[in-house]
């Protein structure tokens, strides 16, 4: 992989990145305020991409929201937070996260170490290992790397369900002009029996 990046996080990060995106994503929602890092772990001032994925516990689990960014300006105390806000926003799956939500939620953070441009994504995919971010037409569209464990899914269901994501046709990353990027991260979030946090 390229563009390496140099955080690998601790169990004790992971669990604390995750407690971080829970106190953002409940700052915003009961407060409209954007929760501060406050004094942070040395691994949140690297410089890396993060994302946020919120799903419901109740009935079949549907996602709430997700939002975030493989490449990352910004330190990864402040990408977790900004992360979290828009994926509880109404900009994420339409509809905002309210209050009575919050106790019914699982929340988990991928945290970006390393990307990659292929032009052969079936062949270098490792389902489990790797998220997609597909570019076409100033389209642009991501999916977490458990998603294919998570929903039974082949390399070619994961490219063509990024696409369909993406708002493009769900054979466009078969497109010589479509950038598809890898991306591999950490991931830890809440146990669904509301036990602490794990890593994947």
């Amino acid at each position: 992989m390229s563009e390496a990046q140099t955080v690998h996080l601790t169990y004790e990060d992971g669990a604390r990145a995750v407690e971080l995106a829970r106190e953002s994503v409940e700052s915003y929602v009961l407060h409209g305020q954007r929760e501060q890092p406050g004094s942070m772990r040395d691994a949140f001032y690297a410089r890396t991409g993060a994302f946020v994925r919120i799903k419901s516990t109740r009935g079949r689990g549907r996602l709430r929201g997700c939002a975030g960014a493989y490449r990352g300006k910004d330190q990864l105390g402040h990408a977790i937070v900004d992360a979290a806000i828009k994926a509880a926003s109404g900009d994420s799956c339409q509809t905002e996260i309210e209050a009575p939500e919050l106790p019914n939620l699982n929340i988990s953070v991928c945290i970006v170490n390393s990307y990659t441009l292929t032009n052969d994504p079936v062949a270098d995919i490792e389902l489990g290992k790797h998220g997609i971010a597909i570019d076409a037409g100033g389209t642009h569209g991501w999916m977490y790397p458990t998603l294919p464990l998570e929903l039974g899914w082949s390399k070619e269901e994961f490219l063509t369900n990024a696409c369909r994501k993406s708002g493009l046709s769900p054979l466009a990353w078969q497109d010589d002009d479509t950038m598809i990027t890898l991306f591999e991260g950490q991931v830890f979030r809440e146990r669904e029996d509301g036990g602490s946090v794990e890593a994947l």
